[in-house]
């Protein structure tokens, strides 16, 4: 570790320990949860779980359900999408460019750094594919590659649009093909200077005309100024036979997956919100993305909870802000989304919305680290979030692995998992 890390981290010391999170019994996730008073701090307490490997171990699901990896060896999947003919995509990519302003984000990208596995970003998507339907995915080639840190995915009619940190491409598809070298067509550029959300989440509007980018903020709340703001932590839909877009929703500081809910068509996200007012502000959540819609970053969240770092403040804008429909809990880094169809698993698990939380790094009690369910009905949660897929946090505190994209798979019943950290992909199907 360089001098100036390590002066940092000495400094930041005494300010975690004061800082550290507090023994409350919040409940901070569903449609109103518990926000406590702002904690700001110079530096938020900081502590990820460090990278242990799975060791023979496995991840813990519910009764009458298996899990097992179905691909290994990855280059830092993302995100996966299923083709109609059941072969499987995965996006491999690590991206980032913004330049460390504060000592907070020297010391911040030093402690994210050890919670990562250490392997490149592949920059490619990878095809897996199951010949004869055994749940064995006996095939695991590169479908394209030379790409700058691929993320979403959305495939319709025979083209597979990929979302680059820079550009939204299009590439032509054969049903069964394993090998795309045609050149990407850019159907647009995403906003990439500098790109301190770097990640760009992907969907396809249930009709196929349109496609939905998500694009993070520059910033935790602008601190690096509004004019690198534009375009960011805003939603788009892009018309997908001229590439011509317009901002969909705005004020969601990261959007970081996207899906069409199938029992109302509607478009639902993912988001990270903002860090350093305390361990317990403020929730990620999940929620419907409606045309027009502020969200409130950076101005306020939930609603009208102003943040007072943000300057000039803006009522204005805090009086528009609407608050998202459900929280997932502080810091969890909820980084993938999909919701059941064709119902589903059946029983407990017909209707509602698989999330992938990759896990915290602002708190000293971790959170996240695993894969939540929450049930809806009649297109909206109606319950309690539960765990669904635990265990990437070992005994000793250490990540075995880190879960990122899902994807329910209806013809196969199936969840898939995208772990960043063991650079697997795993499947979930009820117990035969």
């Amino acid at each position: 570790m360089n001098r100036v890390v390590l002066s940092a981290l000495s400094l930041a010391a005494p300010i975690a320990l004061a800082a550290c999170d507090k023994a409350q019994d919040l409940d901070q996730t569903g449609p109103r949860p518990a926000l406590p008073e702002q904690n700001q701090t110079l530096l938020p307490p900081m502590k990820i779980a460090s990278p242990a490997g799975w060791n023979g171990a496995m991840p813990n699901v519910p009764k009458g359900f298996t899990i097992a990896p179905i691909a290994t060896g990855l280059k830092v999947p993302r995100q996966t999408l299923v083709l109609p003919n059941g072969d499987i995509l995965v996006s491999e990519g690590l991206g980032g460019s913004a330049p460390k302003l504060r000592p907070k984000d020297v010391i911040a990208g030093y402690i994210k750094s050890l919670g990562k596995s250490g392997t490149k970003g592949g920059d490619r998507i990878t095809l897996l594919r199951d010949r004869d339907r055994d749940g064995k995915y006996e095939l695991q080639t590169v479908l394209i590659d030379k790409l700058n840190a691929p993320y979403g995915m959305a495939f319709v009619g025979s083209e597979l649009y990929i979302a680059d940190q820079d550009a939204l491409l299009r590439f032509p598809y054969r049903d069964g093909q394993t090998r795309i070298d045609a050149p990407g067509e850019v159907m647009t550029k995403l906003p990439a200077n500098p790109n301190h959300h770097w990640t760009k989440s992907l969907t396809a509007s249930a009709d196929g005309s349109r496609l939905y980018v998500g694009i993070g903020s520059n910033s935790n709340i602008g601190e690096r100024g509004m004019a690198v703001e534009e375009d960011r932590a805003v939603v788009w839909e892009i018309d997908r036979e001229s590439g011509t877009h317009r901002t969909y929703a705005s004020g969601i500081r990261n959007p970081t997956a996207l899906a069409i809910n199938p029992s109302t068509q509607a478009l639902w996200a993912v988001a990270n919100e903002r860090d350093e007012l305390g361990a317990d502000l403020v929730p990620d959540y999940l929620t419907s993305v409606k045309p027009g819609a502020f969200y409130g970053w950076p101005y306020s969240y939930y609603g009208g909870h102003v943040d007072p770092r943000v300057h000039p403040q803006k009522p204005n804008m805090v009086r528009k802000a609407i608050a998202p429909d459900y929280a997932l809990g502080s810091h969890v880094a909820a980084l993938g989304l999909t919701f059941l169809t064709g119902g589903g698993f059946g029983g407990n698990y017909a209707d509602g919305a698989f999330v992938g939380e990759h896990g915290s790094w602002n708190r000293r009690q971790l959170a996240g680290y695993k894969v939540v369910w929450i049930p809806f009905t009649n297109g909206r949660p109606s319950g309690k979030l539960r765990d669904f897929v635990t265990g990437f946090i070992g005994p000793e505190g250490k990540a075995r692995g880190r879960p990122v994209g899902v994807t329910y798979d209806p013809e196969r019943r199936a969840l898939l998992i995208a772990d960043d950290l063991s650079n697997t992909v795993w499947r979930v199907i009820p117990a035969r």
